[in-house]
């Protein structure tokens, strides 16, 4: 392996999530639009799933808004615990363990993410896979100091990263990677699901109006103070400006994938957490990718693998859906946007 120090802009970045969450922003609106007084704002972040969690909700009630916030965090929490590689009780490290030996018991949530993972790869030809995980000798932690592995490491995994070594019998309810040193990173498909969850606690504790931010992967339900919400899509060129805003009324995503959320330099190139399951290194082609829809489904996954596919698969993608708002920003400097997506994108105000 060869070593590499964190490139500073790294850890600046994380000044600016404090207001600008990662890829996507939230522009609030002040004034007597909520309702007369009548409607309470509740705003909370908390850490969770590598990034911060944002949820911004408003009601007529304020501590059944904050116990209905707290019970969205803890639902997100609990599937969080259930999801992530990096607690050696989750399930999925259950299906690490147990790899090339046992299918494992899996809990509905669980399947459906993994039936979720298997449907995008099928649907970009590989290029999104959960199985990269077996690529272990990445890490993009807080860490002040990177590994890169070398071409003979990466050759010795690739032969462990195969979707179709992930076999799940739904009827069983279990899952099996079929050939032991297999893993998954779920980091690219589980997210949106929990961040659903969360909203959907809110809606059950009758909360009309809420938006969660993970990352830059922003749910929305319902209105901000009588008017959408406005959500900002950073410029993955440079992430400290907004390419533009996003109003979404009512149920909506707002999906960011990019090269700048996790990433060190080494040898004056970006390494980033991204990684091309045919090849084990960094995507190479795309800094960032924003989806709008107006359900999960409908984007989970794709901002991934189009990272890896490159600038052209976004265009093939919204002429599939033509409905689907697409922005797509190349590492040639490029910026190409959906007809969806221009119509939805709105300047920022100066």
């Amino acid at each position: 392996m060869q070593q590499a120090s964190v490139h500073p802009h790294g850890l600046s970045r994380r000044r600016v999530a404090m207001v600008l969450p990662l890829l996507g922003s939230v522009l609030w609106h002040t004034g007597a639009a909520a309702a007369g007084g009548r409607l309470q704002p509740c705003r909370a972040t908390r850490p969770l799933m590598g990034t911060q969690v944002d949820i911004v909700a408003e009601g007529p009630d304020g501590p059944l808004l904050r116990h209905a916030v707290d019970r969205a965090y803890a639902e997100m929490q609990r599937l969080e615990a259930l999801m992530s590689r990096y607690q050696p009780q989750s399930v999925v490290s259950r299906i690490h363990l147990a790899a090339g030996v046992t299918p494992v018991a899996v809990p509905p949530e669980v399947m459906a993410v993994l039936q979720s993972a298997q449907r995008v790869s099928a649907l970009s030809r590989g290029a999104f896979d959960v199985t990269v995980g077996a690529f272990k000798s990445w890490n993009f932690g807080p860490d002040s100091n990177k590994l890169v592995p070398g071409a003979a490491e990466l050759a010795r995994q690739r032969p462990l990263v195969d979707a179709r070594g992930l076999v799940l019998d739904a009827r069983a309810g279990t899952a099996f990677l079929v050939r032991q040193g297999m893993a998954l990173d779920l980091g690219g498909i589980a997210k949106l699901p929990i961040l659903e969850a969360g909203m959907k606690v809110l809606h059950s504790e009758g909360v009309e109006n809420a938006l969660i931010n993970g990352g830059g992967d922003v749910l929305t339900h319902g209105l901000w103070q009588g008017r959408p919400w406005r959500v900002g899509l950073r410029d993955p060129r440079a992430p400290e400006r907004l390419l533009g805003v996003v109003p979404v009324a009512g149920t909506g995503v707002v999906a960011s994938s990019g090269d700048y959320e996790r990433f060190f330099f080494h040898a004056g190139q970006r390494q980033h957490h991204v990684l091309n399951p045919r090849t084990g290194r960094p995507s190479s082609g795309v800094h960032g990718v924003s989806l709008v829809a107006r359900d999960v489904a409908a984007v989970n996954g794709l901002g991934a693998a189009l990272m890896v596919q490159g600038p052209q698969a976004g265009r093939a993608l919204a002429q599939r859906v033509p409905g689907l708002a697409v922005l797509v920003a190349g590492q040639d400097g490029s910026v190409w946007q959906s007809t969806a997506m221009a119509a939805l994108l709105e300047p920022v105000a100066s």
